[in-house]
């Protein structure tokens, strides 16, 4: 072909040969990085928490959870992005601690010395009356409660009024690590039942509240609040009687109401009014930041006194979220952003890192 025949091809032949890079086959992107997740909890709590429907989400979603026996030394099993956990003893305290020494770019959820402070019924409570929220229609606090440490103090004539209490009361175990006997409670009704109690013993107020109790789950920026059957309200009528034994435990309570007047109590769980959602998010972000956890729980009653007033009774550290509806996306969402905004966090870090360096670099040249 003659170099002048160019001139009458149509100038949609006559494009520029495309770069040579845009014609190769593209490498394939590298794959998102999964996330790894330590997990080092009892055997109880593993079984309830770790479910195969878990499991299944998180894999889908890039997340790997993975078992960690408190036994044997972490850095060995892992590397992990994250470590949950919910084991007690001074061994593992200080291997945990020790890891995080050495590598602090693991997140640990949550710190040992921060959960111990909610092993304690005597303190636990305490963090409630610590927050300063805005006053708004609703009010919050706790129940009145004492510790009683010595076994003649409950066998007084006016116990009760000497220790600035009013029956019922519900006797409740000084210690709440998770142990069986850490859960076990009693409602006290008169000075009969105050004599059978063991010490030492703490008694909070029981406050009636329509047999309604309200579970507040959070785990980190999420916040849930759902509703739960809970102790029926005494009446006078039950309260005045002195010729009972005056002790009932929360287990023969709960089957008593069963019997009685389960579609009552049900129903009325049902018509109950959860508290308002900014009320709840904002109690919940107060005692998250206060107490410095992101796996937690509290129980909230409803004051049958005052509609508009509402206690904090007891607060779990990693509770048992299987029993809180779609858990798995719940906690899969927590984890990747846990391991997300730790990873972006540490991405900054180097970058602002780097440009220190480098304008190091150029004002030795400019010297």
């Amino acid at each position: 072909m003659r170099l002048d025949s160019f001139r009458d091809m149509p100038l949609s032949i006559l494009q520029p040969i495309p770069n040579a890079d845009s014609i190769l086959p593209k490498k394939m992107s590298d794959p998102s990085p999964r996330h790894r997740i330590g997990y080092a909890l009892s055997p109880k709590k593993e079984l309830s928490f770790i479910q195969d429907s878990l499991i299944d989400h998180a894999n889908q979603r890039g997340v790997d959870l993975i078992r960690i026996h408190p036994t044997k030394p972490i850095t060995e099993q892992g590397p992990f992005d994250c470590i949950i956990h919910k084991m007690y003893g001074r061994d593992w305290n200080q291997q945990l601690h020790q890891f995080s020494v050495e590598h602090p770019n693991v997140v640990v959820i949550d710190p040992p010395e921060a959960i111990e402070k909610l092993h304690n019924r005597v303190f636990m409570l305490e963090v409630v009356t610590r927050l300063r929220m805005p006053q708004g229609n609703e009010a919050f606090g706790v129940p009145n409660q004492r510790v009683v440490y010595k076994s003649e103090t409950l066998l007084a004539p006016n116990a009760i009024q000497e220790l600035g209490l009013r029956f019922p009361v519900i006797a409740k175990q000084v210690s709440a690590e998770g142990s069986a006997n850490s859960h076990k409670m009693s409602l006290v009704l008169n000075p009969n039942g105050l004599k059978r109690l063991k010490t030492p013993i703490v008694l909070q107020e029981f406050v009636n509240h329509g047999g309604v109790i309200f579970k507040v789950y959070v785990a980190g920026e999420y916040i849930n609040c759902v509703k739960r059957k809970s102790l029926p309200d005494i009446s006078e009528e039950k309260l005045n009687n002195s010729d009972t034994e005056g002790l009932l435990s929360f287990s023969q309570i709960s089957n008593s109401a069963s019997n009685e007047d389960e579609e009552d109590s049900c129903s009325d769980a049902e018509k109950s009014e959860p508290p308002p959602l900014e009320f709840v998010t904002e109690l919940a972000r107060g005692l998250r930041e206060e107490m410095g956890l992101r796996l937690f729980n509290f129980d909230m009653i409803r004051d049958g006194r005052d509609g508009n007033r509402y206690l904090v009774i007891d607060i779990n550290y990693f509770p048992g979220y299987a029993k809180m509806p779609s858990y798995e996306s719940v906690l899969v969402d927590f984890f990747i952003d846990i391991v997300t905004k730790k990873r972006n966090k540490t991405v900054g870090l180097e970058e602002e890192h780097q440009d220190i360096s480098h304008g190091g670099h150029i004002e030795e040249k400019n010297l």
